[in-house]
């Protein structure tokens, strides 16, 4: 008899509040993802690209590979570095990850 007195009451603290009240920690949780993983990783592309847009012959470069080279050739997807005097080799494009700035004149 209790039994169906207790079943007929109900949880405690069920109520009637509607399904957006769920749907709140998973907003938060899209947004925490949001913005420390994936609009981070959209910035790191974009920038990515424009150094591969912005390479030119005679950059100092490295690769993902890890070569040091200066850009003697371009193609749209083929870059021809020179590691050492009259050693070329070719490379992806997208396989260049730094660009190195110029060095100054100066020797120590």
């Amino acid at each position: 008899m209790f039994d169906q007195i207790a079943y007929a009451m109900g949880a405690p603290g069920q109520g009637g509040g509607g399904g957006f009240g769920m749907f709140v920690p998973l907003i938060l949780l899209f947004g925490i993802f949001y913005f420390l993983l994936i609009r981070p990783q959209q910035k790191r592309q974009k920038d990515h690209k424009a150094l591969l847009a912005n390479l030119r012959k005679g950059d100092q470069v490295i690769t993902a590979g890890g070569l040091y080279g200066r850009i003697t050739g371009l193609t749209d997807t083929v870059v021809t570095l020179e590691i050492t005097e009259k050693v070329r080799v070719k490379v992806a494009r997208s396989q260049i990850t730094t660009k190195l700035l110029p060095q100054s004149g100066r020797s120590k």
